[in-house]
């Protein structure tokens, strides 16, 4: 053995393992992954913000005919659930557009990395389970932005509505 045939071996020799390598690629990779789930949770943020600030905007201007569907026999809920609706739809419209441009930019990304990088083994892939969770957080992200809204119209008054100009 080494340590029989020189005494002083850990002098002379240094023995490595490339297991400090892999803890740090691992550490890097988990950095990378919250770094992107961060820029994620903000991206949804602003989304939810926008879709909020439209449909508020939109019950200012559609008082009226909330006022008058609410005078001829709407209920409170009615005008919630359509608000949700409406919410839900800008949301997986925008998810659809997100998943286009998303599926688009990482196929053509590593389309071009293969094409001048020499490297054929470098391949895009998207599972089924990412598509859903990317549709269920933007029925989430609907359901939860558009609550305020919808509440805020389902409870107008139609007198008020009525007489809102």
């Amino acid at each position: 053995s080494l340590a029989a045939q020189d005494t002083a071996w850990q002098k002379h020799y240094a023995v490595t393992t490339n297991e400090a390598r892999l803890e740090q690629i691992s550490r890097g990779i988990l950095m990378f992954k919250l770094f992107m789930g961060a820029l994620t949770g903000i991206s949804l943020l602003v989304g939810g913000i926008g879709i909020m600030n439209v449909l508020l905007s939109s019950v200012t201007e559609r008082t009226r005919e909330l006022g008058i569907r609410k005078a001829t026999g709407a209920r409170d809920n009615d005008i919630l659930n359509q608000f949700l609706a409406e919410s839900v739809a800008i949301s997986a419209v925008g998810s659809g557009i997100g998943l286009a441009l998303g599926l688009a930019g990482a196929f053509g990304i590593t389309a071009g990395i293969r094409r001048f990088s020499q490297a054929p083994f470098l391949s895009a892939s998207v599972s089924w389970s990412t598509l859903a969770v990317a549709a269920a957080a933007a029925l989430l992200i609907g359901l939860t932005f558009g609550t305020y809204p919808a509440r805020r119209a389902a409870r107008l008054s139609p007198i008020d509505a009525i007489r809102h100009e």
